[in-house]
């Protein structure tokens, strides 16, 4: 529609570069999502896909890459590469990027946690520019064929560069000119801060959501239950292939979120007879009045 065409404001300020190959390197949900977004925006040059076979094929078939090709292939011709497989993966992948990326490409990533992806980048990554990124968007299905060509738009993206002049790189004033066309709220933080943070807003909701499950289990009349539970156990239907690396790369500060929860859980026991408790129900309707007036 015209909405989706790029308005006057995104128009390149000389010295910028012009995105004419996308590699997508893991086109599951969030890799797909982010060619449709980009189709949908205008983007109008070669969208690659790097993944196994069967991932490929559902990814052609959205409509959300052109074509799939060996990561050699896809990278090598990429002005922007966009690592959104698996935390693990995208380690992996990284340790052997260097030798095969252009040296005018932008590398970036969808990972859920930053500070030992941005660490092993700077290490490995030498050619080019790389500049870690964190889409707060998904969904519980996985795979392109849930892929939403909408699914970032108005969600915050974070981009965790070491120094704000990275941002201003003509690759990446590009690529955040991009953002900001597929409707994604651009937040820059670092990248520990950002482990810190999601550690409790994101990975500490997960782990309750699953205990409370997990506990609830137990029950054998599920009938009886209000929607409450269901509400309050969405999150424990996630796949553990998923967790895992998110869990083992920001270990130390979701164990700091989960004591605190911890610590606060005992503390409502301790006082499920006293005026406490009330303190603890007030302060917990304060936030989630903001976040549903933050929606």
């Amino acid at each position: 529609s015209g909405n989706d065409a790029p308005t006057p404001h995104h128009r390149r300020r000389g010295g910028e570069k012009h995105l004419k190959t996308v590699a997508i390197v893991g086109t599951g949900l969030i890799g797909a999502s982010f060619g449709l977004a980009l189709r949908r925006a205008g983007f109008d040059g070669e969208i690659l896909g790097v993944s196994s076979p069967r991932a490929l094929e559902s990814a052609v078939e959205a409509g959300a890459i052109d074509s799939g090709a060996p990561l050699a292939d896809a990278v090598g011709q990429a002005d922007l590469v966009f690592l959104s497989s698996t935390i693990g993966r995208i380690l992996d992948t990284l340790r052997h990027l260097d030798p095969l990326v252009r040296r005018d490409a932008l590398v970036t990533d969808a990972g859920s946690t930053k500070c030992e992806i941005v660490d092993l980048a700077r290490e490995k990554l030498r050619r080019c520019q790389f500049l870690g990124g964190h889409p707060m968007a998904g969904k519980e299905t996985r795979g392109a064929a849930s892929a939403d060509a909408a699914l970032f738009k108005g969600r915050t993206w974070v981009l965790t560069p070491d120094e704000s002049a990275e941002l201003e790189t003509p690759a990446a004033r590009d690529f955040r000119g991009w953002l900001d066309r597929i409707g994604a709220v651009v937040e820059t933080l670092d990248s520990d801060e950002h482990d810190r943070v999601v550690s409790l807003t994101s990975h500490l909701p997960q782990l309750a959501s699953t205990a409370l499950a997990s506990v609830a289990g137990h029950v054998r009349r599920l009938e009886i239950s209000g929607s409450g539970l269901i509400d309050m156990t969405r999150l424990a239907a996630s796949s553990y292939d998923l967790w895992r690396d998110i869990l083992a790369t920001n270990s130390a500060y979701i164990d700091r979120a989960l004591a605190d929860y911890i610590q606060t859980l005992e503390h409502l026991r301790e006082n499920l007879r006293t005026r406490e408790m009330q303190q603890e129900f007030e302060r917990g309707a304060a936030l989630a009045g903001r976040l549903r007036q933050a929606m």
